[in-house]
């Protein structure tokens, strides 16, 4: 069983998932088919006659079917034009995956957290709010934190930061967050007037409290 990652897209195989940033895309079960095949042969060029055997096996379809298809892919995968589009169109031939697919690493597990004031917040698979509301997965308790601050979202091996339009602003390393901005460890972030760090790894959740400094080295309380 196949699990491909390319950009923000993790394709799974045998979960029959496609999820972006974490978040699962939906594809009708023919798309995933035909995404399936023409990622896992990427950047090789199939005939249509191949993708007929391939993703209708034994069945006859019209070539209007196998370019519906495409489409649904090409709107599920946020492509422009079709000159840009991950799936590329060869002319009275065929199609072929236009981005790199890489396979995931199998047994990798990687653990994702944050250190705020000294505790450890494990960070779970897909979406993980940040603010002052009370079932927030970090829960920060001050007044300059809004209700609904930020989020990350995490997949099996990255992370993304995203301000949810809040009052006082998201950063990483003193940069705002502008727009969804990729995490590294030992990032240093700033949610309203908190500090926290977030850190990755495939040794599991360190349980050493770590200082929380912003990004111009200062610790919360010389702030």
């Amino acid at each position: 069983m196949l699990t491909l990652r390319f950009g923000q897209f993790l394709l799974d195989e045998a979960q029959r998932k496609l999820t972006r940033d974490g978040v699962e895309v939906h594809l009708t079960p023919k798309a995933f088919d035909l995404l399936l095949v023409l990622a896992a042969e990427a950047p090789r060029v199939l005939s249509k006659s191949e993708l007929h055997s391939r993703v209708w096996p034994g069945t006859f379809v019209a070539d209007a079917t196998l370019v519906g298809v495409v489409k649904e892919l090409r709107r599920a995968l946020d492509c422009g034009d079709e000159e840009s589009s991950t799936i590329r169109t060869v002319n009275r031939v065929g199609y072929a995956f236009a981005r790199s697919a890489e396979p995931e690493q199998p047994g990798r597990l990687m653990w994702h957290w944050l250190v705020v004031s000294g505790r450890h917040v494990a960070l779970k698979n897909g979406e993980n709010r940040i603010g002052r509301d009370p079932v927030s997965t970090v829960w920060l308790d001050s007044a300059g934190v809004s209700r609904h601050h930020a989020r990350i979202v995490v997949t099996s091996a990255d992370a993304t930061i995203e301000d949810l339009g809040s009052k006082n602003g998201t950063s990483v390393g003193g940069k705002p967050v502008a727009a969804k901005t990729r995490l590294k460890d030992n990032d240093v972030l700033q949610v309203g007037p908190v500090s926290m760090i977030y850190h990755l790894s495939t040794a599991g959740l360190s349980t050493e409290a770590i200082p929380i400094r912003d990004h111009a080295g200062n610790p919360p309380n010389e702030r």
